[in-house]
């Protein structure tokens, strides 16, 4: 457990000694969000510095390689996929304080990229034997998919690390929901005795460090480089240790946002109504009179209320 401690502890310090050292540059560089008109709400908010998880993912890559060491090939590899997916994540921002709107890159763009970055792990997983699926709450049942692996873990990656994305939509709400779901996630593979326990308590630590800039009225963003690389991560720690079922019941918010989207756009492409005041569901919730601040910590609690049954029921 000293190791854990150890990792998050290290990565707090590393993520808000970052931060303080790129939030002045991305106010000198104007590296600020452009906030859509149709949210009139965040208006204030243009301007923000954005791309600020930056600062997380390098906390989590120097801590991670420090305590898992070189020779955790799921932990260098989890480690490169998050790697990826910042990359993938600070295009699209870059692009879009380049054009100064708030479009990056295109989304059959974003979708080529990531679904190469999710082939890698995929075939991983099917190089290493990785292909068994275990059931939650079914006392360690699994179910080995064997090349079906490789097409279930595209899915899960590009269904999670697009759901990640769209809950990045108020302060605090993206990095709060992950967090409760890395921390209880960690705790799971800790007791597992996982080599990527280490790793998920950096993660904590480190998007801990973040929120403290990040709650509302946040002074920075994580931007999709931040979201794109938590999604990318969450899906690495839970596909590797053949957890991913846990995905959509731990990360249960994750997975309100995205299907708020898809049900919105079909129910409306049906009647011409909308189902939602607007999606995802957080929008709609802060139509509806709720605060940041309660949207935010509702999704927190929540997750971690799921959390702390999945620990239970283990």
């Amino acid at each position: 457990m000293k190791i854990m401690l150890i990792s998050a502890l290290a990565a707090f310090l590393a993520s808000f000694a970052f931060l303080l050292l790129i939030l002045p540059l991305l106010k000198k560089l104007k590296a600020g969000q452009y906030i859509l008109g149709y949210v009139k709400e965040h208006m204030s908010k243009s301007g923000t510095p954005t791309m600020g998880g930056l600062a997380f993912v390098a906390a989590i890559i120097v801590v991670g390689l420090c305590v898992c060491g070189l020779n955790n090939g799921q932990a260098n590899l989890t480690i490169a996929i998050t790697a990826g997916f910042t990359i993938v994540g600070f295009l699209d921002d870059f692009l879009k304080i380049y054009r100064k709107e708030n479009e990056g890159l295109k989304p059959y763009q974003k979708i080529i990229f990531q679904f190469a970055i999710a082939t890698v792990a995929a075939v991983y997983c099917y190089i290493n034997n990785l292909t068994r699926v275990i059931i939650p709450f079914s006392g360690g049942l699994s179910v080995d998919l064997k090349w079906g692996i490789i097409p279930v873990v595209v899915f899960i990656f590009i269904a999670t690390v697009n759901c990640v994305n769209l809950t990045d939509g108020l302060d605090g709400l993206a990095g709060g929901t992950a967090a409760a779901y890395l921390l209880i996630f960690g705790i799971m593979l800790f007791v597992c005795g996982s080599g990527l326990a280490p790793l998920c308590f950096a993660a904590v630590g480190a998007i801990a460090a973040f929120l403290i800039f990040n709650t509302n009225k946040a002074s920075i963003f994580m931007g999709d480089t931040g979201s794109l690389a938590l999604g990318g991560f969450i899906s690495c720690v839970s596909v590797f240790t053949e957890n991913s079922l846990y995905i959509p019941v731990l990360g249960i918010m994750f997975v309100v946002s995205g299907i708020s989207v898809i049900l919105q756009v079909i129910y409306y492409k049906r009647t011409r109504k909308r189902l939602f005041l607007m999606a995802p569901y957080h929008h709609h919730l802060q139509k509806k009179g709720y605060s940041e601040s309660k949207i935010s910590y509702a999704y927190f609690i929540i997750t971690s209320f799921v959390g702390i049954i999945c620990l239970l029921l283990v």
